[in-house]
């Protein structure tokens, strides 16, 4: 995507009428980083949600993400959700002391530090403690399908966010985030969240750019390449069999930067 059309991309899909602005991004890819790409929708808008789609926490020193993420929802006017992941793509590891071993301690670690820097508590000491930020605490959902993934959910969350997968594949995680939520006693339900691919301007376009963002894992992006929606009746489709699985938001990542999909996009589904 072409960074300079996020500002006119994000207006344009508020003022369409839809609930949330997602990013889907990795280290290792071209592109912005999601905190700079929510940060430039945060100020071309005034009421739509924003959310990572999700950010791969561990490959941050978790206090420098917890003020990045501190200062986006706070300039935001608290509209900011953080989904968050732990990877799986030793490419996306790039920060000196932080590889790809370990992860699951170092997110529970790091959950522990985002708490205590968003609650004003100063991290760290002497001349490197760390400003405390004195702001809420940000909403987090997780994505992942281990069962360490729908314990921290539990523990931590509001929520889960399912794989870019068929609602079918889809539907044994919502299961599990469930019932973790249930084992520890939670009230209510989780919140549920999908997530899907969409083109309708330029389907090509849109099919090898997806393929390319995930060939290094080829099964993946075949898997993902075939499920593409590329028309109204495939995108309505979509939004049924994630509605039947119990999602209750359902977010379409586009596949080209043709801002005129955002409206196509929202006559197929928000007429």
């Amino acid at each position: 995507m072409n960074p300079a059309v996020i500002p006119g991309w994000a207006k344009r899909a508020e003022d369409a009428g839809f609930s949330t602005l997602g990013t889907v991004g990795r280290l290792a890819y071209p592109g912005l980083n999601d905190t700079v790409a929510l940060a430039a929708a945060a100020g071309a808008t005034s009421s739509i949600g924003l959310f990572t789609n999700v950010l791969l926490g561990p490959v941050w020193p978790p206090v420098l993400l917890a003020k990045e993420v501190a200062g986006i929802d706070a300039v935001s006017g608290h509209r900011l959700t953080l989904g968050l992941g732990i990877g799986g793509r030793a490419d996306d590891f790039v920060a000196d002391g932080y590889p790809m071993k370990g992860l699951g301690k170092r997110i529970d670690h790091d959950l522990e530090i985002y708490r205590s820097v968003w609650n004003g508590e100063p991290v760290g000491g002497g001349d490197n403690a760390a400003v405390p930020t004195g702001t809420r605490q940000v909403p987090l959902i997780f994505g992942g399908m281990a069962p360490a993934s729908f314990n921290r959910l539990a523990k931590w969350g509001e929520g889960y966010v399912g794989p870019s997968a068929p609602a079918g594949m889809v539907a044994g995680a919502f299961d599990g985030a469930r019932a973790a939520w249930k084992a520890a006693g939670r009230e209510g339900e989780p919140r549920l969240i999908a997530i899907a691919y969409f083109v309708l301007g330029d389907p090509a376009k849109g099919h090898d750019n997806v393929y390319d963002y995930y060939s290094n894992v080829p099964e993946f992006a075949q898997l993902v390449t075939a499920n593409l929606a590329k028309t109204a009746e495939e995108i309505r489709e979509v939004v049924k069999s994630f509605a039947a699985i119990g999602a209750e938001e359902l977010i379409l990542n586009p596949t080209t930067d043709d801002p005129d999909d955002i409206e196509r996009l929202a006559e197929v589904v928000l007429s």
